[in-house]
This record gives structure tokens, C-alpha cells and sequence, in this order.
């Protein structure tokens, strides 16, 4: 299982706008998605673990 933000509708994004400004918090939604991981060789690894760090971002590798 892997989380990223949510694919809000309108009607959504609404409710969480009200509920930061009654609380005064920012929040973000995430959903989860049911994946299959692919199975890395170190090299592979070294290589995303370096376009993580050049990109300053996270990446996850998955079966097709």
C-alpha cells in the first residue's frame, strides 16, 4: 500500500477549507492505493536514490 494526496472534488476541498480556518491548522489529504512493489537490484536503487536527492523529492518503485 502506498499514500499520496487525495483527488478531491470541489465539494470536498470546501469542507477541509472550513475546517482549517475554524481550527486555524493547515491540513492535506492523503488516500491510499493497493500496489505491488517492484523488486529492486542495488544498482537500481543507487540510481533512484540519486534522482531522490538531485530532485529532492521521494520515489517509489512499482510492478507494472
Amino acid at each position: 500500500m502506498v499514500w499520496a494526496l487525495s483527488n478531491l472534488d470541489e465539494n470536498d476541498v470546501d469542507k477541509i477549507k472550513k475546517l482549517e480556518e475554524e481550527t486555524g491548522i493547515q491540513l492535506l489529504s492523503f488516500s491510499n492505493y493497493n500496489i505491488d512493489f517492484a523488486e529492486l537490484n542495488d544498482e537500481q536503487t543507487k540510481k533512484i536514490q540519486e534522482l531522490e536527492k538531485k530532485l529532492d523529492v521521494s520515489l517509489v518503485a512499482v510492478s507494472k
